[in-house]
């Protein structure tokens, strides 16, 4: 019995950190500097004299006190949307 509860345990750890797995195998980026607007959708921070708007969802993990005039740390990844590839000429 107390074999089995250990077995359930691991697997649902393992289970839990799949998604952590399939994201650490994705390169990540970051910006860093203060933060110009934030909502529920996006993150805004000014690095330099650029403008970046970062797209947020329920998933992303805030860690602090996030608000406008905060500095921060932005980690981010790129996926494609979609590609349409031209012909050659």
């Amino acid at each position: 019995m107390q074999v089995r509860r250990h077995v359930a345990a691991l697997t649902l750890a393992a289970l839990l950190a799949l998604p952590s797995f399939a994201r650490a195998a994705t390169k990540t980026y970051q910006v860093t500097g203060p933060v110009l607007e934030v909502n529920d959708k996006m993150i805004v921070v000014q690095k330099d004299k650029e403008r970046w708007e970062i797209e947020r969802t329920a998933d992303t993990k805030i860690d602090g006190d996030l608000k406008v005039g905060s500095k921060v740390t932005v980690y981010y990844h790129m996926v494609a949307d979609k590609a349409e590839a031209k012909g050659t000429k």
